[in-house]
């Protein structure tokens, strides 16, 4: 297979991101480069800079080959408000269209664009064109369908709603600015059969393919190294949480039952906008422990020890990254049902939902209480990672769609990207 040359365009990227889609963006564009692939990765400075609070990201850490661009366009916050609200990149176009000339790229995937370059952006560039979901940006303003700040959205009152997160209505969402850029588009992907039929729901007619979030697997030396150190972080059995704090995660359901549940603790890793709020309504119980943000390379070791992953979210989360963290360090998972959670449980044969607190209290109790049920759910789990959402199964499924969006047209950069990609097996619709 020839090499190809991909660009990565998207708004936020490690160290310049918050959330788990730059990191799952991170470990694509990484996967790529293993593989021999030619990388470059386009992120806006900018839009980082408006939410970080004044936040100093650490240095940058990318192999050799990966390149790297942060868009700074001169003007600070005021150009990612100029995308936001006339949803093209008005004050970077011209960078943009100077490294897409450049870059004489075969594959340009889009990921999270709103703040780099609104739907605009999809114009530019001419290669095979990917755009991957991380979120329901297609459909919702405030990207995850979390309507008026309280509630899961069954209906659009995007108005009402964008007003009520304190964000200007987007007036390009209601003038057709996005349905024609998406024909610039030659394959869409979801991240989960959930996410999908939800796009579906609220109006995106373009087919979509869906590709999972990945990790890569555990290499020998890192087995070997959790090995030696594998002494419990804490002295209590516990249940752990992973993931940014913010209302939408749930945990406001979670951490009352501790007050009475004194067989383990809980454990929560993380920061965000709503974690004072958490602290005081886990008052001084000691049996509530918040790690705040916990490296990566410690963070496994949490994840082995923890009786369960607890994963409460109540918003339509496009996948849940963290059900197969767990699934990869042997640690079963307790997850609310709903979004793509029962899709992951299902597939995977391991893990229990939940809807109420006493089903909640009901499963913690059976992963403390039955030790054979929960060591078949630590294999079932990982056998499943190791199946369906590994690297070494992902990527594959990935390059496949990329082949197919590479028939979609009759360029001769389309001609090209399908050449080389040949020997690929032919991908059946979805």
């Amino acid at each position: 297979m020839r090499p190809l040359r991909f660009c990565h365009v998207t708004t936020f990227y490690p160290p310049y991101n918050f959330g788990g889609d730059g990191i799952g963006i991170q470990r694509l564009v990484r996967a790529l480069h293993r593989r021999g692939h030619h990388n470059t990765v386009v992120h806006d400075v900018d839009a980082f800079n408006v939410l970080a609070g004044g936040r100093v990201p650490p240095p940058a850490n990318e192999p050799a080959g990966i390149e790297v661009i942060g868009l700074r366009s001169g003007i600070g916050s005021l150009s990612p408000l100029l995308t936001q609200q006339l949803g093209t990149p008005v004050a970077t176009r011209k960078k943009l269209e100077r490294i897409f000339a450049a870059g004489k790229f075969d594959v340009i995937n889009y990921h999270n664009i709103s703040l780099v370059g609104g739907p605009g952006i999809l114009a530019l560039g001419d290669a095979v064109k990917l755009y991957m979901a991380h979120e329901h940006w297609l459909v919702c303003p405030s990207h995850v369908l979390w309507r008026h700040n309280r509630e899961l959205c069954t209906g659009r009152e995007c108005l009402r709603c964008v007003l009520n997160y304190g964000r200007p209505p987007q007036l390009w969402r209601s003038n057709g600015s996005l349905a024609r850029a998406a024909r610039h588009v030659d394959a869409f992907i979801a991240m989960s059969e959930f996410s999908r039929a939800k796009h579906r729901e609220f109006g995106f007619d373009r087919p979509m393919e869906v590709v999972n979030y990945f990790l890569p697997e555990l290499t020998a030396d890192e087995q070997a190294a959790a090995a030696v150190d594998d002494s419990s972080p804490h002295e209590r059995p516990y249940f752990l949480f992973v993931g940014r704090l913010e209302k939408i995660k749930g945990l406001e359901d979670v951490i009352p039952l501790f007050a009475n549940f004194t067989d383990a603790d809980l454990l929560i890793a993380g920061d965000g906008g709503y974690a004072q709020t958490l602290r005081e309504q886990a008052g001084d119980n000691p049996r509530v422990r918040f790690l705040g943000r916990v490296p990566v390379d410690e963070l496994g070791r949490y994840y082995r020890h923890a009786t369960a992953l607890i994963v409460p979210s109540i918003c339509y989360e496009t996948f849940g990254i963290i059900l197969i963290e767990a699934f990869r360090s042997r640690t079963p998972v307790i997850a609310r049902r709903i979004g793509p959670f029962p899709e992951i449980i299902e597939r995977a044969g391991s893990g229990e939902l939940f809807e109420t607190k006493d089903e909640l209290l009901s499963a913690m109790q059976r992963m403390l209480q039955d030790p054979k049920a929960r060591l078949r759910a630590v294999e079932r789990g990982y056998e499943a990672f190791v199946r369906h959402w590994s690297e070494s199964a992902v990527v594959p499924r990935y390059l496949e769609v990329v082949a197919k969006a590479a028939h979609s047209k009759d360029t001769p950069v389309h001609r090209a990207v399908r050449d080389a990609l040949s020997t690929l097996p032919t991908l059946a619709p979805s």
